[in-house]
């Protein structure tokens, strides 16, 4: 296995000799998310498995390229789980959802329903091994939580899409299963959804994720203890749904199952993040809310994404093109996210120069002419 991560460091090296760029690619599933795809490919599929395991301590290390669903099936027999829920397919990918790996979960950032009370994929890193432009391979951070000093590398990977380095190896927090699960189901617009969201975020509830959508109000997911789990029903009522209707419709919203049949085809497919307790949008439609009221997806016309970003902004938040229409793919792909600002744009630029001087890493991935 030494052997193969020196051959990846050596096509690095090469590759920053020569000025060609390198396209990482673990399994594909998130080749639809992201600005553009450029480069040789460097595939890391071959390094793959679990480096270690210890589910009393709560901590696991895997290669990069290790299938996610290989990770969360030793996770699931020991009754722990990934909390952060990432999906492991994007809308519009031809890649097969078993393909996703633990490096693309990573480097993509994205984070299922539960980000709003669990927190996003970058909380649950605790250390990490990457080969930067210069084919050297650094290690950050460690296997428990208190090992930071200075900057924060590990978590900076997270989301970064292979931009500043080749993930290797990284070790992560796990949790147990919550015991006691439960969705309740409430026949509320969308104004009246937020309000009560926000009112019940401020009390000791076991919320765990939340989903509002046209046409079937706020569905509303409980974990916990069974004794919470069970009085937070009692205590906000609304319609109890059967388990297994439960699962189905979570694991939808995991896998980014989106209630459009056009998007991708003569819609665009926006991600909005903004302030929990952003009020109802002026969008061009309407939106599906996740995140207790911070993630809106929305399916829009081309035609529309400066009136989306507008209100994405207007309401302190981002929007990101996160899946253009075919028609449109060509142009509005290079805009997918908006533009950094200049104080941010320069950290970028500087940090891209550290890690990857020569430029190699998925050019034009995050930010188009970087």
């Amino acid at each position: 296995m030494e052997t193969l991560l020196e051959d990846m460091a050596q096509r690095v090296r090469s590759a920053a000799r020569d000025g060609r760029p390198l396209r990482i690619v673990g399994g594909g599933s998130k080749d639809g998310y992201g600005q553009a795809l450029h480069g040789e490919v460097l595939s890391t599929r071959d390094w793959a498995g679990i480096v270690s395991y210890e589910p009393s301590e709560l901590v696991v290390t895997v290669r990069c390229g290790t299938p996610l669903a290989a990770l969360e099936a030793a996770l699931a027999e020991q009754g722990q789980c990934l909390p952060f829920e990432p999906p492991h397919h994007l809308p519009g990918s031809a890649a097969e959802s078993s393909r996703a790996t633990c490096g693309g979960m990573l480097a993509a950032g994205l984070s299922g329903p539960a980000r709003a009370n669990a927190g996003a994929v970058r909380d649950f890193v605790l250390g990490l091994h990457v080969l930067n432009g210069r084919g050297e391979l650094l290690r950050f951070g460690g296997q428990v939580m208190k090992n930071v000093a200075g900057y924060d590398v590990s978590r900076l990977m997270a989301g970064s899409m292979g931009t500043l380095g080749l993930i290797t190896e990284i070790s992560l927090k796990v949790l147990p299963v919550a015991p006691a699960e439960a969705t309740l189901r409430f026949d509320w617009p969308q104004d009246q959804a937020l309000r009560q969201l926000h009112l019940w975020g401020g009390q000791p509830l076991p919320l765990n994720a939340s989903c509002w959508r046209e046409g079937e109000g706020l569905t509303l997911r409980l974990r916990g203890a069974v004794a919470a789990v069970d009085a937070a029903c009692r205590q906000l009522g609304g319609e109890r749904v059967e388990p297994a209707a439960a699962a189905a419709f979570w694991a939808a919203r995991r896998a980014l199952r989106m209630p459009w049949d056009d998007i991708g085809q003569a819609r665009d497919l926006w991600r909005l993040s903004v302030p929990q307790t952003a009020p109802v949008l002026d969008l061009p439609g309407v939106p599906l809310v996740e995140w207790h009221g911070g993630q809106r997806w929305l399916a829009a016309a081309p035609r529309d994404a400066a009136r989306v970003r507008q209100a994405a902004q207007a309401a302190g938040g981002s929007a990101t093109l996160f899946l253009a229409a075919p028609g449109e793919r060509s142009g509005a792909r290079a805009a997918c996210f908006d533009p950094l600002a200049p104080a941010l744009a320069r950290i970028h630029t500087a940090l891209k120069a550290s890690f990857d001087p020569a430029g190699i890493f998925n050019p034009g991935r995050l930010v188009a002419d970087l």
